[in-house]
């Protein structure tokens, strides 16, 4: 029986939790196949949990608090996809319940999941049922129940794998797209195969570090690729439409002052809207809120000290959360301020995957291209590390692929310059995006505008499908080339010249004046020229721009508007 849990044993629960799920990685990349080769969310989770054990690694010691603030610490950073995001939160909220502890009982370690579950519903702003969140949320429930009357850590944590496992179950129920092609929900398989490698620890026992193996895997597609389940909410949707971000400088050798607790800052916070993140060190509060009476925020925080930093923008103006905050000087330990280098009033950062591509995001004014996208998700410190290099006062985010879209948000509340995301989710979308970027425009009028001109383009790529399936109506053959429009499967053929001039019929209108051809590093110059012929002969009025963007995975990336 384990009646309590210290930083050294639960430092190996993280390091076997992270082994088993690398070991299952792939497992979890096929529930993501639809059937492009892109799906990522096994690998997105395996490099944030590695991230999480390799700062675990650094700082094994008795106190558990201090380990698990570490563990938190390491997914943060190395958070990568949406998947990642989630569970870097999970354990955000899972580690500050028990950051004061040197080891904690059963029913500490039940409450830790629970405080999980709390910090990442609030950094989701409309959580979908039948998702890694949900599986989370009924197994930390269970988890609370049973240590209600058992003292056995090992008891506790089989109540939350069990109930991890049969919510997994479930989840094709909750939502119709996983049952349409009876698979369950990628991230949650992948947290538990976690929870099954901390479980292993408790019990002293050593999981194999092959594959495990899931029933049907060569018919498991992707339902989350075609039809994402996350999607932006309109602006009627928003419940709380102001977005607030404070930083308050505590002053404890002020009498009117409060003593500060982040526990009880965040539980009070918390009244006044959602989407809450607390961040302090021992000097500085910073706090994000979604909330309805902005003032009551400023008030509440003034109690504790200054307010040296402040912003609060209208979502339901902008029709996206704008968030990030102004950039605030460093004081040195002379109380002497130390200005940064001077900031240009712009930045712009997109993500691209293929040189060719990156070049051209550049030459239409991007300032930062991070190299990634489908199977290359970065993480939040690669795109915080932009934010750096990009030395600007305020600062735009193009994604560029729905699955960086969380990393970027979550980059831009961790950075202390003003952040915006523009949520565009493929290549055209972004070079949109840009085109209608003006540098003497506000940022509020510019991401408007940017937002705008996502809609503006269509969207269309060619790859190969990695596995015989049928979806949507569609057989689908091995080695088939797949014409995707606006990420769902249109056309199919084995011939690459076929499948992407039945894409382009599919997405040309009548009122449509440009085709943009974006080929990959797998295609030739000649089949450049057939495709660039067959748009002249049906479309002779079509403007046609050709880019070399060398992108592995997709042999075409065609834009039209």
């Amino acid at each position: 029986m384990v009646t309590s849990l210290d930083g050294k044993r639960f430092a190996e629960m993280v390091i076997q939790g992270a082994n088993h799920l690398a070991a299952n990685a792939k497992t979890v990349d096929a529930l993501n196949v639809f059937p492009v080769p892109d799906g990522d969310t096994g690998t997105n989770m395996n490099l944030t949990m590695t991230s999480g054990a390799k700062e675990v690694q650094k700082n094994v010691q008795a106190h558990i608090g201090a380990v698990a603030a570490s563990f938190a610490k390491g997914l943060l950073m190395g958070a990568r996809g949406n998947s990642g995001v989630i569970l870097s939160q999970l354990f955000r909220g899972f580690s500050k319940s028990i950051e004061t502890k040197a080891h904690i009982s059963a029913k500490e370690f039940a409450a830790a999941f629970q405080a999980g579950i709390e910090s990442a519903f609030k950094a989701i702003m409309k959580p979908v049922e039948g998702t890694i969140l949900t599986v989370a949320r009924e197994a930390a429930k269970k988890g609370v129940q049973t240590a209600k009357t058992e003292k056995d850590l090992t008891a506790v944590m089989e109540a939350i794998l069990g109930e991890a496992k049969t919510t997994l179950s479930r989840t094709p129920d909750m939502l119709p797209v996983l049952k349409e092609v009876g698979v369950v929900d990628s991230g949650g398989q992948g947290l538990v195969f976690i929870y099954e490698g901390f479980l292993a620890e408790l019990k002293g026992e050593e999981l194999p570090d092959t594959p495990s193996v899931i029933p049907s895997m060569d018919e498991l597609v992707n339902a989350e690729h075609h039809k994402h389940v996350q999607d932006f909410m309109r602006t009627e949707d928003i419940k709380y439409g102001y977005c607030t971000e404070i930083m308050v400088r505590l002053d404890r050798s002020k009498p009117s002052a409060k003593a500060f607790s982040e526990e009880r800052f965040r539980s009070d916070m918390s009244r006044f809207g959602d989407s809450l993140l607390v961040i302090s060190d021992d000097d500085i509060v910073k706090v994000h809120v979604h909330t309805e009476r902005p003032g009551d925020v400023l008030n509440y925080g003034q109690q504790y000290g200054s307010l040296i930093k402040l912003k609060v923008d209208n979502m339901r103006e902008q029709h996206s959360a704008i968030v990030g905050e102004t950039h605030h000087a460093l004081v040195g330990e002379n109380g002497a301020e130390r200005e940064k280098k001077e900031k240009k009033d712009y930045g712009v950062i997109t993500v691209a995957m293929g040189d060719g591509i990156a070049a051209l995001f550049k030459s239409i004014g991007a300032d930062v291209v991070i190299e990634g996208g489908q199977t290359m998700n970065p993480s939040t410190e690669d795109i915080l590390k932009a934010i750096e290099k990009a030395n600007a006062k305020q600062i735009i985010i193009l994604p560029n692929n729905k699955n960086i879209i969380m990393a970027s948000e979550q980059a831009a509340e961790l950075a202390e310059e003003k952040v915006a995301i523009v949520p565009s989710k493929t290549v055209p979308q972004g070079m949109a995006a840009l085109l209608a970027f003006n540098p003497g425009q506000p940022l509020d009028k510019n991401v408007q505008a940017m937002e705008e001109a996502l809609g503006r383009v269509k969207s269309g790529q060619v790859t190969n499908a990695v596995r015989d399936t049928n979806i949507d109506g569609i057989s689908i053959k091995k080695g088939d080339y797949m014409g995707i429009y606006e990420g769902k499967i249109v056309k199919t053929s084995p011939a690459l010249l076929e499948a992407s001039g039945q894409l382009l019929s599919h997405m040309i209108g009548a009122e449509d004046e440009i085709a943009t051809v974006i080929y990959g590093k797998d295609v030739s110059k000649e089949q450049v020229g057939e495709l660039v012929s067959y748009i002249e002969t049906n479309w002779p009025e079509m403007e046609i721009e050709v880019h070399e963007g060398r992108q592995p995975l997709y042999s075409f990336i065609f834009a039209v508007e």
